[in-house]
Order: C-alpha cells, then sequence, then structure tokens
C-alpha cells in the first residue's frame, strides 16, 4: 500500500522543541487522515535540528465510499423543522427523504446522504496545508517580507505520495509561499547538495549519505558509544547526563564526538561548580577518573568532521572552557566572601508571583511555617528558622547569576 512522506527542512530548530514538535506533527497528520477515512497502518516521526519529518504507511489510495442516515422530524412537523431538517442534510426537499415508522414515536423522516470517497492525494492537498498553518510552537518566527509564522525560516517542503514498486507523486500544495516537491538538503556543511526524495527508505539512506542522521535516538546511541568508548581510552568514564545528552543530540545531524582538557588547577573549585560551568556554557560531558575523582577533562560533540582531526575545534572550546571557569572561580570566591544572609534583601527586589508577592515575601512564610513544623518533628526551631531563611539565598549569588540566570526570573 501507499505511503506518505512529509519533511519540513528549515532553518536550526533550538533542541528543546524538536522532539515534542516530531509528535505534534504525527497526532495531527494521522488524526486528520483517520477523520478523512484514510485509515493507515503505522507512522513514524523523526527531528534533527534542520528538519521534521514524518513517514505514515498503508495508506489507501481512496477513502471509501460511505452512506450516513440522519434522523429527521416527525411526518407532519412545523415546516420550520423541516426546512431545518433539509438544510442540515443537504436534501433539495422533503421528498427526497425516506419515511421510516415507529412504534411508539410514530413516522419519521430519515436522510440517506451517500459520500462517494475521493483520492488520497486530493484530501492530502487539503489536510497538510491547514496543519502546518496551524502548528503548535511554543515560539515562533516571521521572515522576509512575508506573513509566514514557524520555528525558524521554513526552506522547502517535501510531500510524495506512492507504492515502493512505482514512482510516487507530488502531493501538492503551498505553505507559506513554499511549493511542495520532493527536494530536500543533506548536511549543512559536509554534504549541501539538494537530494531528490522518492520514498522513507531511500530517503533515509539518501541522508545518510549526505551525512545526517535522521533518528534521534540513534544519535544519541553514536554519543553515547563514542563518548564512553573515547573516555574509556584514556581511563576515564563520563558522567551521564540523559538531559544534556537529549540536548546534545538535538544539535548535531552528523555527531562526532571529541575530548578535550582543562587546567587541574581549576579542580579546586567544587566539583558542582565546573560540571555546571561546563554543561550551562558549552554543552560538553564531564568525566571522572579511575577513582572517581573529577578529572580534568571534557567530552565535545561537534556537527562536523574536522579536516585537522579535531585540535582547532578542541582547542576553540579548551578556550572558552577555561574562561568560563574563571569566571566561575571568580564568582565563587566572591560568594564566600559575603555570608549568604547579606543577600537577603536583595530577594526583595526579585518576583515570585505577580499575585503572591516577592520572593522575600515567600521567604518570610517559609520562616513562619519552620516554626510551627519544627516542634512537632523534634527539630530545633531556631535553627529550622535559619535554614528557612537562607533557603533562597542562592538565587542572588554572583554563581547562580552567572550560570543559571533563568533561575532568577
Amino acid at each position: 500500500m501507499p505511503e506518505l512522506l512529509l519533511e519540513l527542512f528549515s532553518e536550526e530548530i533550538p533542541a528543546r522543541f524538536q522532539r515534542r514538535a516530531a509528535e505534534d506533527l504525527k497526532k495531527a497528520v494521522t488524526n486528520a487522515l483517520v477523520d478523512a477515512g484514510l485509515v493507515y497502518e503505522g507512522a513514524k516521526a523523526f527531528a534533527t535540528p534542520r528538519r521534521l519529518a514524518l513517514a505514515v504507511s498503508g495508506l489507501p489510495v481512496r477513502s471509501p465510499d460511505t452512506r450516513e442516515e440522519k434522523k429527521g422530524p416527525k411526518v407532519g412537523a412545523p415546516q420550520p423543522a423541516i426546512d431545518g431538517f433539509l438544510r442540515a442534510s443537504g436534501l433539495s426537499s422533503i421528498e427526497e427523504a425516506k419515511v421510516e415508522s415507529d412504534p411508539k414515536k410514530g413516522d419519521f423522516y430519515v436522510a440517506r446522504i451517500d459520500k462517494p470517497g475521493a483520492d488520497a492525494v486530493d484530501l492530502l492537498s487539503g489536510i497538510l496545508p491547514k496543519i502546518l498553518a496551524d502548528f503548535p510552537w511554543p515560539k515562533s518566527m516571521r521572515w522576509g517580507s512575508g506573513t509566514a509564522s514557524w520555528v525558524r525560516p521554513l526552506r522547502a517542503v517535501t510531500a510524495t505520495f506512492g507504492t515502493e514498486n512505482d514512482e510516487p507523486v507530488v502531493v501538492p500544495f503551498t505553505a507559506f509561499t513554499l511549493q511542495s516537491g520532493q527536494t530536500t538538503f543533506g548536511h549543512r556543511f559536509l554534504s549541501p547538495e539538494a537530494i531528490r526524495v522518492k520514498r522513507f527508505d531511500d530517503y533515509v539512506v539518501a541522508l545518510e549519505r549526505a551525512k545526517v542522521v535522521l533518528d534521534a535516538d540513534r544519535r544519541k546511541e553514536i554519543i553515547r558509544t563514542d563518548a564512553d568508548h573515547l573516555a574509556f581510552a584514556q581511563g576515564l568514564t563520563v558522567i551521564q547526563d540523559e538531559g544534556l545528552l537529549e540536548e546534545v543530540a538535538g544539535l548535531v545531524e552528523w555527531p562526532n564526538v571529541m575530548m578535550g582538557s582543562f587546567d587541574p588547577e581549576f579542580l579546586k573549585l567544587p566539583e558542582e561548580v565546573i560540571i555546571a560551568t561546563i554543561r550551562a556554557n558549552q554543552k560538553c560531558f564531564c568525566l571522572r577518573d579511575a577513582s572517581g575523582k573529577l578529572a580534568p577533562n571534557f567530552i565535545i560533540t561537534s556537527n562536523t568532521i574536522p579536516a585537522d582531526g579535531g585540535s582547532i575545534v578542541v582547542a576553540g572550546n579548551e578556550r572558552v572552557i577555561r574562561a568560563r571557569l574563571s569566571d566561575a572561580a571568580f564568582f565563587y570566591q566572591g560568594d564566600l566572601a559575603i555570608p549568604l544572609e547579606h543577600g537577603l534583601p536583595k530577594l526583595e527586589d526579585m518576583v515570585f508571583h505577580a499575585k503572591l508577592g516577592t520572593q522575600f515575601a515567600m521567604v518570610e512564610k517559609l520562616v513562619a511555617l519552620a516554626a510551627e513544623i519544627a516542634p512537632q518533628v523534634g527539630a530545633d526551631v531556631e535553627k529550622t528558622k535559619r535554614a528557612a531563611m537562607l533557603a533562597k539565598a542562592d538565587l542572588v549569588t554572583g554563581m547562580v547569576a552567572a550560570n543559571f540566570p533563568s533561575c532568577r526570573d
């Protein structure tokens, strides 16, 4: 049976939007297909930094003919009721309706509405542009002089329909001034040439040749495995971070893992400071040595294959991380020099919630609650109140401001 292949090729999609967008596309298209009478066998959605893709298999070439029976008013009902029934059922006169009898309710009109099926391609031509126009991006943008709105500028739309034995046809429609076709593109740097798309299996192979790994989970596994092997060769282990791995897999289409290092002097900082700094600023993984201590190394995931083996990429990341760790050391030392309670007045300038007040107001409520709860659990009241008072003081430290500014919003 035929399959639908849909690809939306754009500028780089933020990593945090990709997986949800792929699922939203799959849900929207498959729901619309079922509503149109096109029952499918399976659907798979994919996302890379530059594309959303959907393959729907086992589609019929036409939707089936259907017959719907719409019950109407009783025979002899007032004319307004009959007129409303005719409008709702699409009949031109009441003679076109059939009369049926009910032992309890008497005779009533029934309209039998025959709806012929339609070609799948024609139905898809109407379904797909509506889905794209209403796509639920958390944030979208406009570009150029048009009114098109997408997460990032959309560059090409691929939509093909056909069986594995026949030449597929293009599902014709216009989306955001772009005409659908069967042309996509490979990796931005390694293979940017145009690719003519036929069906999903050929599409995946063609992208692989063009240095694009379509499946995000496969990109994650490549990064994880290569990082583990690279670390093992140096007697190190990667600090596992699923959130970072998901994000990094959304930043690259052709992952290439490398290792860099930083000055061991920075290891005097708490390891949480080092890990947070490297993770937040460079999206790199940290490592531990055989004894379990933090190692002065990190894992980089590049989106290209450097001609020099990666020395320039590694050196660039080392330079940035050295600067970031220097900043972290500066803020950390500055925070140590100031008691936490000295920052409490600054919480009065931070809004917790427009209707609930400032962070300082929340601290005051925490302190009051702590004083009530502590005696009931046998805790020291004064120590508990002090802990509650300092619970939010980290929000005004230099470390949080430098590495996690969103925590202060």
